[in-house]
C-alpha cells in the first residue's frame, strides 16, 4: 500500500485503485449470491467506468471537488447513516434485505463506488501543486483506521466486557472501540500539532478524524453482518492468513468518504 501511494503517478494509482475495487466487487458478490459474483463485479465496474469517463482521476480538483464526486461522497456518507440502522437492529433489519438481491447489490454500490473516489480524491489533493501532498493526505486517515484497530485490538484484549454489537460480530467489545478512538485520537493530535495547523482547522481535522474512525467502526460491523447473513467467514482467500480485499478495507470503505464529507461540512 505505501509502495502504491508514494510511488505510483496518479494515472497508474487509479488503476491499481481500479483493481481493488474489482476484487472487492467481486467479493461483495458472494455476500448477495455465490453464483452471481462475477454478475456483481463487472456490474460495478461499469458503473464505475461510466462514472470516470464523467470525471477523470486528473479532474476531481480542477476547480474544487467535482460536483459529481461530491454526490458520490454524501451519498456514500448518507448510506452509512442508513447501514447503521440496520446493523444496530439486526437480525431484524435482515427480513428487509435478506432475499432482494438488487437491494443487497445497491448497497455493494453505495458501499463501494463512495470508497473508490475518497480514495482518489484523498491522492489526487493538490496534486498539480505536490504531487506528494494528497499521499501523505491519504496515508494520514488510513493511519487512523490502523491505529483505531489497533488500539481497540490492545485494549479490548486488556479490559474489553462489554460486547459492542454481539449479534453482529461478538469478539468486539465497547471498550475496545473506545481505545481504539483515543489512540487515533492522539495521533491526530499529534499531525496537527507537527504541521502547526490554525487552531480552526486543527479542531476541524480532530472533529473528522474522530467521526472517521467511528465510521470505520461501522463499515467493519457492517462487512460482518453481511458475511454473517450469507454464512461466510472470511470475504475471500486472496489474502493467506487474511481472508479476502474486503476484510481488509472494510473499515476504510466507510472511513475515507466520511473523513472528506464531515471536513467540508465543517469547512
Amino acid at each position: 500500500m505505501l509502495g502504491a501511494i508514494f510511488l505510483l503517478p496518479l494515472t497508474y494509482f487509479s488503476l491499481f485503485a481500479c483493481g481493488v475495487f474489482l476484487l472487492a466487487g467481486r467479493e461483495w458478490g458472494r455476500f448477495i449470491d455465490p453464483r452471481k459474483a462475477n454478475v456483481v463485479m463487472v456490474s460495478l465496474a461499469l458503473v464505475l467506468i461510466g462514472l470516470m469517463a464523467m470525471v477523470p482521476p486528473e479532474q476531481i480538483w480542477a476547480s474544487g471537488l467535482d460536483s459529481t464526486v461530491s454526490w458520490v461522497l454524501h451519498g456514500g456518507a448518507a448510506w452509512w447513516l442508513v447501514s447503521l440502522v440496520l446493523v444496530l437492529v439486526y437480525p431484524r433489519s435482515a427480513a428487509c434485505w435478506r432475499d432482494h438481491l438488487w437491494l443487497k447489490a445497491l448497497f455493494a454500490l453505495f458501499s463501494l463506488i463512495p470508497f473508490f473516489w475518497a480514495l482518489l480524491a484523498l491522492r489526487s489533493y493538490q496534486y498539480e501543486q505536490d504531487p506528494y501532498f494528497g499521499a501523505w493526505l491519504l496515508l494520514f486517515v488510513m493511519s487512523l483506521v490502523w491505529m483505531a484497530d489497533t488500539g481497540a485490538y490492545f485494549v479490548g484484549k486488556a479490559f474489553g466486557r462489554r460486547k459492542l454489537c454481539p449479534r453482529v460480530s461478538p469478539g468486539k467489545t465497547l471498550e475496545g472501540m473506545l481505545g481504539g478512538v483515543v489512540t487515533a485520537s492522539l495521533l491526530a493530535l499529534a499531525v496537527t500539532q507537527a504541521i502547526s495547523l490554525p487552531l480552526y482547522e486543527s479542531l476541524v481535522l480532530l472533529v473528522a478524524s474522530i467521526v472517521a474512525v467511528f465510521a470505520s467502526v461501522l463499515g467493519d460491523l457492517v462487512e460482518s453482518m453481511f458475511k454473517r447473513e450469507a454464512g461466510i467467514k472470511d470475504s475471500g482467500q486472496i489474502l493467506p492468513g487474511h481472508g479476502g480485499i474486503m476484510d481488509r478495507i472494510d473499515s476504510l470503505t466507510a472511513a475515507l468518504p466520511v473523513f472528506i464529507v464531515v471536513v467540508r461540512l465543517l469547512s
